[in-house]
């Protein structure tokens, strides 16, 4: 039972992880070289991320400056980004690319706030499944009697324990995002 927890833990940490890097993603009308860091560039036969072909700096809080380590890559990552689903215009100056970023409007912070809320929600879902599949896993050595049911509840209790502390964080990385956006 203890050796089921112990394999769980990294997997709620996983999901929580996996959380913070999405929403990062989400843009709070502040540049932050998280945004575009992870776009897939097809450069020299492959995809490869942007922070693999290129510095990413910021220059002013509206403002991504990339300056792609071989200049003739330039076309190929701005392509990548017009692509990505940031809706944002790249300036291809031939020495670099600028991306301006718009100032949010109300209801685009709105809409923000609602895909934080479903990668939250996705979060709690990943918890839930491993949650149940640790649980099966006490249920299991209860019924092969490898663990007496007085174990198997206080083995339920302690994974609800974790499970609750994990979605405890979820809750503040979404109210932590939603103030980011809600704020002007």
């Amino acid at each position: 039972m203890e050796e089921t927890l112990k394999e769980s833990e990294p997997k709620f940490q996983k999901a929580l992880e996996i959380l913070e890097e999405e929403m990062a993603t989400i843009h709070t009308g502040r540049a932050s070289a998280s945004m575009v860091e992870d776009i897939m560039v097809d450069v020299y036969g492959s995809k490869n991320p942007l922070k693999s072909v290129a510095s990413i700096s910021i220059p002013e809080p509206r403002s991504i400056l990339i300056q792609a380590w071989d200049k003739s890559n330039l076309s190929q990552i701005e392509t990548a980004i017009r692509d990505s689903d940031l809706n944002v215009n790249p300036v291809n100056t031939g020495e670099n690319i600028r991306i301006n970023l718009p100032e949010l409007t109300e209801e685009r912070r709105k809409d923000f706030a609602k895909i934080a809320k479903e990668k939250a929600e996705n979060a709690r879902v990943s918890i839930r499944n491993i949650r149940s599949d640790a649980w099966n896993k006490i249920k299991k050595a209860k019924a092969d009697g490898d663990i007496s049911e007085d174990d198997m509840y206080y083995g339920e209790e302690q994974l609800q324990k974790v499970v609750d502390k994990y979605n405890k964080q979820i809750d503040e990385i979404l109210a932590n995002k939603e103030k980011d956006l809600l704020t002007l």
